[in-house]
């Protein structure tokens, strides 16, 4: 009875052991825990035309396949820069729609929102001079060069002075596509930090 006790307690011993060494889990399954006042993200630009893109904050899914939110074209999220609050999680198909909506959705984004934005097949066709400067003004550099289905994806903020530094921007080129029209998904992770008073 003793030695079997014993041993209850050796495992014991070695199952936490064994747990301490799995590494930490961190919102969205990014790399490295945020600071504090940071929101964590991670998200995915769409494969070809058969997966959706994945939008992730602070451990919630924005959008995805799953959720049935997401479309062809380009997938935008906006979030309440203070809170982290999901205002609006909307699609806009950029090959046989109509930018005209777009261009509306994107002058009705207020200050301090953190808008994250992703590909799907095609974001770029129906892209025009000013759907692309309102997005240059959210902090994005690769939107001019944005072309028909390359993949993108991007973070960035209303009212924000700078580029932002979350834009990952991969070109569909016939030579290097990972999927036969299409190139590889592309995934960005971060630490948005939250907006101060």
């Amino acid at each position: 009875m003793d030695a079997s006790l014993g041993n209850l307690f050796a495992r014991s011993a070695l199952d936490t052991a064994a747990r301490s060494t799995k590494p930490p889990r961190y919102k969205c399954g990014i790399s490295k825990a945020c600071p504090e006042k940071h929101f964590a993200f991670k998200m995915a630009s769409g494969a070809a035309n058969v997966v959706g893109p994945k939008i992730c904050l602070e451990d919630n899914i924005l959008m995805s396949g799953v959720k049935n939110n997401v479309g062809r074209g380009i997938n935008v999220a906006l979030v309440n820069g203070k809170t982290g609050g999901v205002l609006d999680t909307k699609y806009f198909d950029m090959w046989g729609g109509d930018v005209a909506p777009f261009i509306e959705f994107l002058k009705s984004i207020q200050d301090g929102t953190i808008v994250l934005m992703g590909t799907y097949d095609d974001g770029a066709t129906k892209l025009n001079d000013e759907a692309r400067r309102l997005i240059a003004e959210l902090g994005s550099t690769s939107i001019t060069s944005l072309g028909f289905r390359d993949n993108w994806v991007f973070c960035g903020g209303k009212g924000i002075k700078t580029k932002s530094p979350f834009e990952q921007h991969i070109k569909n080129n016939k030579d290097t596509n990972k999927y036969e029209g299409w190139p590889e998904v592309v995934e960005m992770e971060g630490c948005i930090p939250q907006k101060q008073d």
